[in-house]
């Protein structure tokens, strides 16, 4: 049985992942020196998980913004069937990219300290809220949803697709769903590009 506090403090965490995930920015954002070549290095890193970002949203649509859980279907197909948390694997990606990016100039060990600081806080908020999600999820599917864990890894996707995928592509709405990302990637683009021309 799961303890009422920590059920509490997840779903807190899960309100305030937005938040929360603007602390790395933030470190980088100040901390940070990059260089001609580690932008060249780490943006397309950092672009390249704003597109998974994007697949994934594509079939997960708006609900994945929200301050609480939703689902109103269990979405398996896409991205999910490779990684049952394809949202936070792209934001992995984008971090460790802009994380790359902001420290070509800094010594090694605060290169290594920004990097890890970054990737750490995410993983602590990605650590306390995914098992809140899956609680919620195991609730609302049941069995549907323990036959996809049983398919589909929870962190590092599998190569093929799991069969049986349930879900379609909307792209119309991944302007909606992602705007506040697009507004913080377009900040932090603009940071880096101040930074590393006044370098």
């Amino acid at each position: 049985m799961t303890d009422p506090r920590s059920d509490d403090l997840q779903a807190l965490v899960f309100k305030n992942r937005g938040a929360l995930l603007t602390i790395p920015a933030a470190l980088l954002a100040t901390f940070g020196k990059p260089s001609a070549f580690s932008v060249t290095v780490g943006l397309p890193l950092a672009i390249a998980g704003e597109l998974v970002r994007c697949w994934a949203v594509g079939y997960s649509g708006v609900t994945t913004r929200g301050d609480r859980v939703e689902a109103p279907e269990l979405v398996t197909a896409g991205p999910y069937a490779h990684v049952r948390n394809p949202l936070y694997a792209g934001n992995f990606i984008t971090a460790l990219g802009f994380s790359i990016a902001f420290t070509g100039r800094n010594t090694l060990g605060a290169k290594l300290g920004l990097i890890g600081a970054s990737l750490g806080t995410m993983a602590a908020v990605y650590a306390t809220i995914v098992p809140h999600e899956e609680r919620f999820l195991r609730a609302e599917f049941g069995p549907e949803f323990e036959a996809y864990c049983e398919r589909v890894p929870p962190l590092l996707p599998r190569a093929e697709p799991a069969d049986g995928g349930r879900g379609s592509w909307r792209p119309s709405v991944i302007a909606e769903a992602e705007s506040k990302t697009f507004a913080t990637f377009g900040a932090m683009l603009g940071l880096l590009a101040i930074k590393a021309l006044g370098a």
